[in-house]
């Protein structure tokens, strides 16, 4: 079965780069904020590259978070990429902070850089803390390309893969049908081709549901 993933837009991200990215593994990829598209997708996507509380507002005034909730509750799996990923958690103390959007637990904050140029730009090793659909037949040290100044803190069951950067940091989480990383997949050549398309397998084995 093809996997057919629905990318949020709200205005904020390269949609059209994930979009091809997941062509290329086979999915079928829609770019929409269309609540019926949505419905009618295995799986979610929510992208981003911004600030954190300018995204939120975006995403709660196209009512997409009603939407994301809806399908997490459903099962859909969906996947957070880089400020989608943050987006995800229950807040950030970016530009005096925000509430997110509390699928996951824990906070986004600046990253502990140690003295090194932040934004943080350019390839890192993910180390996976623990195995993950996701995260299947990618070497347990793999280089993925970031491009971020916040990064979250989640609960440590839910931790997935870290980075260093200065310190080390948390770039990749998961609770349930939930997902997030935050480095960028489609510019990570065949270790994030190889991610997004263990994600449309995850997406392919959980058909659809309006529930």
């Amino acid at each position: 079965m093809t996997a057919r993933i629905a990318i949020l837009d709200y205005g904020m991200g390269n949609l059209r780069s994930v979009e091809k990215a997941l062509e290329y593994v086979g999915a079928t990829a829609t770019i929409s904020n269309d609540a019926e598209t949505v419905r009618g997708a295995d799986g979610v996507i929510l992208p981003g590259v911004g600030a954190f509380p300018k995204a939120i507002e975006r995403v709660r005034e196209l009512g997409l978070d009603e939407l994301i909730a809806e399908r997490r509750d459903a099962g859909v799996p969906i996947l957070g990429i880089c400020l989608g990923l943050q987006l995800l958690f229950e807040s950030t103390t970016e530009l005096g902070g925000a509430a997110g959007l509390g699928l996951l637990p824990g906070e986004v904050a600046e990253l502990d850089a140690g003295g090194l140029k932040v934004p943080h730009i350019g390839w890192s090793p993910v180390r996976w803390e623990k195995g993950s659909r996701l995260a299947q037949g990618i070497d347990s040290e793999t280089p993925f390309y970031f491009v971020h100044s916040f990064a979250p803190r989640p609960a440590p069951d839910e931790l997935l893969g870290t980075a260093a950067y200065g310190a080390r940091f948390a770039c990749a989480a998961e609770r349930d049908n939930v997902f997030g990383v935050q480095f960028h997949p489609e510019k990570s050549s065949a270790a994030g081709l190889r991610l997004l398309s263990n994600f449309a397998g995850v997406c392919a084995a959980v058909p659809a549901s309006a529930g």
